[in-house]
């Protein structure tokens, strides 16, 4: 990649250095520092410095296609107050063509010379006056325009329900890795019980984490070394609890201390250690051989810089913040202390967070899950608005209505913004179409002849039924300036 170029493919960055312009896909209009390692998205504009990149994902694969796809069907999608105004449409056609009849009747008895032109010509004032093209556009015409600028605004709908139940989430249940923190955590302690060595629990450890999708065991491959690592067999996974396998002929079990005490290890020895660790806010990965209590790893994972401000805009909204995570009680504790959170669930499984969304529901609160992980999938699909990190896994973003694309909280107030501004548009733009009808059917029936002697022609209802769609497009297109 040459400076200058817009990146063209998504894929990362093998050698090199440089500033990218990603605000096409996160809204951030400050260019973002990559270096070898880093994650690079196709249609992003590189800055002044050049690299060599890896292709991992084209064509329908990258990050640029899969918004657009999302974009399409989240345009061509339903909103629940559509109903609406498809139950009004179904009873007023039939209703203006009952008032055009009845029009055309009283001015054949009732009206003045010559009376079939004037009752013609006010029936059909009236057919075309009462049209309702603003009515049918009031509702997909906003949902469109909203879907478009959220993406601008690096929030992916996916359908326009989504934004209707944004507007009303009085309760956000947040995941804390990926989600809360960065996402990037790195081992901060290294334990190890008699007769076996720091080095010995790290290797072990790592070999079984180098094929697990979780970020904590990416830190500890990474605290491995560049070094080879032993081969495993038998390898298995226990999503939300640890992992397991076999390495170099033993037994190996890397996980929570639960999972260990599950496998039927005595973690007396691990206890006192991990919790330690937990109250530091750490999370304690236990590591056992052949049975036998080995050690254990301390990772961790910094709070992103955003999460407060975006949690404290969250609470001033009236929004009720629980923390839900599968770690340790008192690593949930620490971090849900410093973030102000005074309602959280630690040492939950995947299984079990689902449960705790629909105990909510349950209570009528409506509520949004926001995770990344494999293991939040569950809870994302039974929330009634999922909101995915962009970061995060593929399983999570297609479990969720909404993508955050930087992985961002701060997208969530956006989110929320966008929702509560979209329905008002839909309202207005509802409100007005009704609004035009009944005021203006009885002016083409004639209302103000009586009065006035003025009657309304069909070719200026047609004028009055144009600019009545007109006010709606307007009116929704407003929401392309919408501050977010």
């Amino acid at each position: 990649m040459r400076p200058g170029e817009r990146v063209p493919v998504d894929g990362t960055i093998e050698d090199g250095t440089s500033w990218i312009d990603e605000s096409m896909i996160t809204g951030e209009p400050i260019p973002v520092e990559k270096a070898a390692g880093s994650a690079v998205t196709g249609g992003t504009v590189n800055g002044a410095g050049g690299f060599v990149m890896v292709a991992e994902r084209v064509g329908e694969g990258t990050t640029l296609a899969r918004i657009v796809r999302l974009v399409a069907e989240a345009q061509r999608s339903r909103a629940a107050i559509q109903q609406l105004a498809d139950r009004v449409s179904a009873w007023f056609v039939p209703a203006v063509v009952v008032a055009a009849l009845a029009t055309f009747t009283l001015w054949m008895v009732l009206g003045p010379e010559p009376r079939v032109v004037h009752a013609l010509a006010s029936a059909i004032a009236v057919v075309i006056i009462a049209c309702p093209c603003a009515l049918g556009l009031a509702t997909p015409l906003s949902i469109m325009v909203a879907t478009g600028r959220g993406a601008l605004s690096g929030v992916l709908v996916k359908n326009a329900d989504a934004l209707e139940r944004l507007a009303a989430v009085d309760v956000l249940v947040v995941d804390k890795t990926g989600t809360l923190t960065e996402g990037r955590p790195a081992v901060a302690a290294l334990e190890a019980v008699e007769p076996f060595t720091k080095d010995e629990v790290v290797r072990l450890a790592a070999a079984l984490e180098r094929a697990s999708e979780h970020p904590l065991g990416a830190a500890i491959v990474a605290a491995a070394g560049a070094g080879p690592l032993p081969l495993v067999s038998e390898f298995r996974s226990v999503t939300g609890r640890g992992v397991a396998g076999r390495v170099s002929g033993h037994d190996v079990l890397v996980g929570s201390l639960r999972f260990l005490a599950e496998a039927g290890v005595d973690t007396s020895s691990l206890a006192a250690l991990a919790t330690a660790h937990q109250e530091e806010g750490r999370t304690a990965v236990t590591v056992a051989v052949d049975g036998r209590p080995a050690g254990l790893v301390a990772v961790a994972d910094p709070i992103k810089a955003s999460a407060p401000a975006a949690l404290a805009a969250l609470r001033a909204d009236g929004i009720e913040i629980v923390l839900l995570t599968g770690d340790a009680r008192r690593s949930a504790a620490a971090v849900a202390k410093s973030l102000g959170i005074a309602r959280f669930e630690a040492e939950v499984l995947p299984e079990e967070k689902g449960a705790v969304v629909e105990r909510f529901r349950a209570e009528g609160r409506v509520v949004a899950m926001a995770g990344d992980g494999v293991n939040d999938a569950p809870a994302l699909a039974h929330a009634d608005v999922g909101i995915a990190m962009g970061t995060g896994t593929d399983v999570a973003i297609e479990s969720a209505a909404v993508t955050l694309l930087n992985g961002d909280l701060a997208g969530l107030v956006r989110a929320r913004r966008l929702g509560r501004a979209t329905m008002r548009n839909i309202r207005q733009n509802l409100a007005w179409a009704f609004g035009y009808n009944l005021l203006g059917v009885p002016l083409a029936a004639g209302l103000l002849y009586p009065v006035f002697g003025v009657l309304l022609s069909p070719m200026v209802a047609g004028a009055a039924m144009s600019l009545s769609s007109v006010s709606v497009i307007v009116n929704s297109l407003r929401l392309r300036k919408l501050e977010l």
